[in-house]
């Protein structure tokens, strides 16, 4: 199993952010958490400092199993803006890699092209980035190797479809059980 990138830059949503690393790493996963800002350690939209793992700069991401794209602003919108970011996700859609997206985060995606004819959700107001896509509203949407969701409230729900697109119901099952999830 490769590596899952989680990508950082100051105004993240911690919760979204948060919630998707600690459910990959309990389902085993190696998690990188990547900041794309010259700076390490990076700020959350609810002024929570995090260390990253790494600067974007310094990966080469050969071992990319899946990339994530936490929301908040401004912390999508300094997503978007990263040239190495916006190439790899290229990359991976090219590879229909898996690619998960949620908050704000869709914007990206759907400013790329990644989402047309395909079934997103995003943070309320964000619609209209998301083009081409058939906006669903919903708390979490997948389709094919993309999955994106609404907001904090569904990033428990956004990080175990995660789980499931790379490892099965059976692990989520497991998940749920030992964290007492619904």
């Amino acid at each position: 199993m490769g590596t899952a990138y989680v990508f950082f830059a100051d105004g993240f949503e911690e919760i979204e952010a948060f919630t998707t690393v600690d459910v990959l790493r309990r389902a085993g996963m190696d998690v990188e958490m990547i900041s794309v800002t010259p700076d390490e350690i990076v700020t959350g939209a609810h002024d929570v400092p995090v260390l990253c793992d790494k600067n974007i700069v310094n990966c080469d991401f050969y071992d990319a199993e899946l990339v994530v794209l936490p929301g908040g602003m401004p912390g999508a919108a300094t997503l978007e803006k990263c040239d190495d970011l916006r190439k790899l996700i290229l990359h991976f859609a090219s590879q229909s890699k898996p690619i998960a997206a949620i908050c704000a985060a869709p914007m990206i995606l759907g400013k790329l092209g990644l989402l047309k004819g395909k079934k997103a959700t995003c943070y309320p107001g964000f619609e209209q980035y998301l083009e081409g896509a058939e906006c669903t509203g919903n708390p979490v949407e997948r389709t094919g190797n993309i999955i994106t969701g609404k907001g904090p409230g569904s990033a428990m729900e956004f990080a175990l479809t995660i789980v499931e697109l790379l490892q099965g119901k059976e692990k989520v099952q497991e998940l749920k059980e030992a964290m007492c999830v619904r």
